[in-house]
């Protein structure tokens, strides 16, 4: 390397052995890393600033609104680029994290995509984010295989049979503590895109499909401008045609919300469509209108369907959207894990998921989310009942969708108050993920649903919104930070006595219990439980 040439990013001492990571962590990739940070970096800080702007602007309003001097957008006359062949039809996606076992399993699922997720079903250990890495490589060269410990072996269908695979990366709120540049933590985001990007782009062009991605946690038009930058900036340094790159957004943030146009506007070159979530949405709301007082406190998590009024604003909000912009419209996540021993609660969930996806498709969905391979079918069914051979709706414009700023907050409108058991709920939860996160697992099952990170940030968000405006349950007992501390104490007991002294002992449980106590009752409300816990995390 010559004395003028850029330094490329420095993998830190404290990062772990991993396996072949030598195969990813190249002198070429290092090199791109340091030039993303370099181009990126410091505009991502600058938005996460502006985050912060607003969310004071928030808590002085109790308000939000699309954007006036976006109107022109809005109203304009365009649309995003035409869907790439692999992106057509995607009546079914699975979702997970990129462990050997999973990648195999979610590419054979029968699902059209498989969201591969180094975001919040990933806990971000060196070994998660780059041993990921090597297994997406490895299944696009047909070199990846697994036996369990059980002895049953794993490998990869024909080509023909696979999913398509979009990555999803970490948000902008994260860095990675393990690749520096100029002593500065690279975001995660642009160290899971640009380690992915860099040695795929061409292997996946080879294979008629792209790098393709799912942008997570996006708060603002802006930020999506910044992520398109990215994928320009990218497609030139490695010299393949810009729009190569795709990418889907998820509106999982209320503020996202109102610039839906907008963010498909930015991106419309590498744009492929909007996602519907759930929990980071419910999160976020709670974040943002966490001291609006009373018409603005959620009740329990799960009495929040989409069926609720707000929640149905947005939904057909954002399909409307979608295809008036030629967007794909992707419906939400089906986390029910069946179960083995109880086929009477699996008869009751399938139903449940059923009942979910008939209402999407219904509803002008393009395709929907599931989290575990047995319900593909179930989502499968739902879709190809509405669009047949078509490989999506996008003629469907649902132009009778009329949404009022007002009706996307409306959480007063929501017939369900808080209860004690959801509080109960949410402290067993939130523990439970927590712990297996600590201990570098992402998607976990608990009480039959396969949850991730959204899951833990609702349950803490809500148990602060709870004490903090004096909820009075059903049971008649007021939301306290005394009676959330016993009812965690309590929890920790339960856990205990349920697996036992040896495996409690061997877990993180303790180190679980305080850190959704911290994040749920702190007088200062913390962004992302995600920042103190990776302060946590080993590896």
């Amino acid at each position: 390397m010559s004395a003028s040439a850029p330094s490329p990013a420095v993998v830190s001492e404290a990062a772990g052995p991993v396996p072949r990571s030598e195969e990813v962590l190249t002198p070429e990739v290092l090199t791109f890393l340091a030039e993303l940070h370099r181009h990126f970096a410091a505009r991502r800080d600058e938005l996460l600033a502006l985050r912060k702007e607003r969310r004071a602007e928030i808590a002085r309003t109790a308000a939000l609104d699309f954007l006036p001097e976006t109107a022109h957008i809005r109203d304009g006359d365009w649309q995003v680029a035409p869907a790439p062949a692999a992106l057509q039809d995607r009546r079914v996606e699975i979702t997970g994290p990129t462990d050997r076992k999973m990648t195999i399993n979610a590419l054979n699922s029968g699902a059209r995509i498989w969201l591969a997720d180094f975001e919040d079903a990933s806990a971000p250990t060196w070994e998660n984010v780059i041993g990921g890495q090597i297994n997406l490589i490895d299944a696009y060269e047909r070199r990846i295989d697994f036996t369990s410990p059980q002895g049953k072996s794993y490998a990869l269908k024909d080509a023909a049979q696979l999913a398509t695979v979009v990555v999803r990366p970490r948000g902008w709120h994260l860095g990675e503590r393990h690749l520096t540049v100029d002593g500065e933590q690279i975001p995660g985001g642009l160290v899971d895109f640009g380690l992915y990007f860099f040695h795929n782009a061409q292997r996946l062009l080879d294979l008629g499909k792209g790098p393709y991605f799912y942008l997570p946690k996006t708060e603002s038009h802006l930020e999506a401008r910044l992520w398109n930058d990215v994928f320009v900036f990218a497609q030139d340094y490695v010299g393949i045609p810009r729009g190569t790159v795709r990418a889907t957004v998820l509106i999982e943030t209320i503020t996202a919300a109102y610039e839906m146009e907008e963010i498909l506007y930015e991106l419309r070159e590498h744009a492929s469509g909007l996602n519907a979530g759930r929990w980071d949405y419910l999160f976020s709301i709670v974040k943002n209108f966490r001291d609006g007082g009373a018409r603005f406190v959620l009740p329990d998590r799960n009495a929040v369907t989409m069926t609720a009024p707000f929640m149905r604003a947005y939904t057909e909000l954002l399909v409307r959207t979608c295809h008036k912009r030629g967007a794909h419209a992707i419906g939400g996540m089906a986390a029910f894990i069946p179960s083995r021993r109880d086929p009477e609660v699996n008869k009751v969930a399938f139903e449940k998921v059923k009942a979910d996806k008939d209402r999407e498709a219904a509803d002008g969905f393009d395709g929907s989310w599931v989290a575990h391979p047995d319900l593909v079918p179930i989502a499968r069914a739902s879709f190809d009942a509405v669009l047949g051979d078509r490989p999506h709706q996008k003629d469907r414009l649902r132009e009778d969708v009329h949404v009022t700023a007002a009706e996307l907050i409306d959480i007063a409108s929501l017939d369900a108050r808080p209860t004690y058991e959801g509080l109960r709920n949410a402290v067993q939860v939130g523990i439970r993920y927590i712990e297996a996160w600590l201990r570098g697992s992402g998607a976990v099952a608990i009480f039959n649903l396969m949850e991730d990170a959204a899951t833990a940030e609702i349950s803490r968000s809500q148990i602060w919104q709870w004490t903090n405006a004096g909820v009075v349950f059903d049971n008649g007992e007021k939301a306290t930070p005394e009676l959330a501390r016993q009812v965690a104490a309590d929890e920790l007991l339960a856990i205990r006595d349920e697996i036992g002294e040896d495996a409690f002992a061997a877990g993180k449980w303790a180190e679980a219990h305080d850190l959704l106590i911290r994040t749920a009752l702190d007088t200062e409300y913390v962004d992302f439980l995600t920042l103190p816990a990776y302060q946590r995390l080993v590896g």
